[in-house]
């Protein structure tokens, strides 16, 4: 997580996602844009065939996808999805992503909300 955020936090900034797009054959490439105490916004493009195994995160995550084609597996029900499509997915939900195209997702992470208990 070294990665230095696209964006600056103290400054405004315009940034083309698809400009900003990287993909590798064979592989994934991620591109952290911002970082804040609450959030970060990592943008990736997948080559044909590759996938992310099933994992959970503690963030809630919002998950746009930008082009191309892939199959999402929400607890384990997979979704055909397409550029347009977005999926909310609650923290510690397994999930799985495989690309069946080459394509591009924004992912935006939050973390969930302190709620302290009262007596």
């Amino acid at each position: 997580m070294s990665e230095k955020p696209l964006i600056d936090v103290a400054q405004e900034k315009i940034l083309s996602l698809a400009d900003e797009t990287r993909f590798a054959p064979n592989g994934i490439v991620s591109r952290t844009l911002l970082r804040t105490a609450n959030s970060r916004v990592v943008l990736f493009g997948f080559a044909e065939g590759q996938e992310l195994t099933e994992h959970t995160s503690t963030q809630h995550a919002v998950i746009q996808i930008l082009s191309g084609e892939c199959e999402f597996s929400l607890a384990g029900k997979p979704h055909a999805l397409k550029a347009g499509d977005l999926i909310y997915m609650p923290p510690h939900l397994p999930h799985a992503v495989r690309a069946t195209k080459q394509f591009s997702m924004l992912l935006t992470f939050s973390k969930p909300e302190i709620t302290s208990a009262k007596p």
